[in-house]
């Protein structure tokens, strides 16, 4: 359940049909997918790029690309990113976004701040007619082997896409919201209206020390978090933990109904690499699909305007 998309395509040639979101597995790893509320949250000039594939096994796989950019600036009192997400659907469906967002960091008191997102999209999905096969082209012995009557019906669809979130955080603890597809855009790539529905994310994690730091290596730590996330009648939770000890970092979740993921990285002060692999647990077991492979690389640039009394996040690494 990764993708809440339907893996038949004839889906998208009805009225009431509905897409639903990509998501990546290593949830952290680029925040400001998760959250533009995240933007800025690590103060300094930060990277971030991300490859999934999907059920590799199967003839019609899920590829997915994105690559981010966020920085805290102290004269908009906020933070600042861009992110691109480019996701190609059992090379029949593509869909390409570039989003820009806004963060305003509050401080409540203390211990406590909050943060403010808002996120501007631009989407351009695509349908390849071509790809596509009909009942008129199936010949009862032979299979596929005529021409469909059926008439290209557009192909191509663009349309601006709003999201907003916040999220709520101390020193080693943090809770956040998101609500994607605001004005809910009409995503029909054919004749008809077919509206994105809104999506809507919950997610929290800690941080909790359990050693000192030494002139050898940082203090081990874990960092449990849960995420959920609700479209349309389709609900996803994830359950897991990730252990840090010193520059390395592993992780095991649970999604429901879907896959046991297994994730691992190291992170240093400027960059950071991570993989994981979802096991399938699904009806659509591991041996059928091979499973999902996911690679995620991050930057982290020095920066001057960074103020001392900045509060990161204590989100984990992936």
């Amino acid at each position: 359940m990764k993708y809440f998309l339907s893996l038949v395509v004839i889906g998208f040639m009805g009225t009431g049909a509905f897409a639903q979101d990509l998501e990546f597995t290593q949830f952290y790893s680029n925040p400001i997918y998760l959250n533009p509320a995240l933007a800025g949250s690590d103060g300094c000039p930060r990277f971030a790029m991300n490859y999934r594939n999907q059920w590799p096994s199967l003839s019609g796989s899920y590829v997915s690309y994105a690559a981010a950019y966020d920085q805290y600036f102290k004269n908009i009192n906020g933070g600042f990113g861009v992110l691109a997400v480019h996701d190609v659907q059992a090379q029949t469906i593509s869909s390409s976004q570039l989003g820009v967002m806004y963060s305003y960091h509050l401080k409540l008191n203390r211990k406590w701040s909050m943060n403010f997102g808002a996120k501007a999209n631009y989407w351009v999905k695509t349908l390849d007619w071509d790809k596509l096969t009909f009942g008129d082209m199936i010949d009862p012995r032979r299979g596929f082997i005529y021409a469909t009557g059926d008439v290209p019906r557009g192909g191509t669809k663009g349309f601006f896409d709003a999201t907003a979130g916040t999220v709520l955080f101390n020193k080693v603890f943090n809770i956040g919201f998101t609500a994607h597809h605001l004005n809910r855009p009409n995503e029909s790539m054919i004749i008809g209206d077919s509206r994105l529905p809104m999506r809507f994310t919950a997610h929290t994690s800690a941080y909790i020390a359990l050693g000192q730091k030494s002139q050898y290596s940082n203090q081990t730590a874990i960092m449990p978090s849960v995420i959920y996330s609700y479209q349309n009648g389709f609900q996803q939770l994830n359950i897991g933990t990730y252990v840090k000890y010193g520059a390395f970092t592993a992780g095991a979740w649970f999604r429901n109904r879907d896959a046991f993921i297994l994730t691992m990285g190291i992170r240093t002060e400027k960059f950071k690499i991570g993989y994981s692999y979802d096991v399938t647990v699904s009806k659509l077991n591991n041996g059928v699909s091979g499973g999902s492979h996911e690679i995620s690389l991050g930057l982290n640039l020095n920066c001057k305007d960074k103020p001392p009394s900045f509060r990161t996040i204590s989100c984990p690494s992936f």
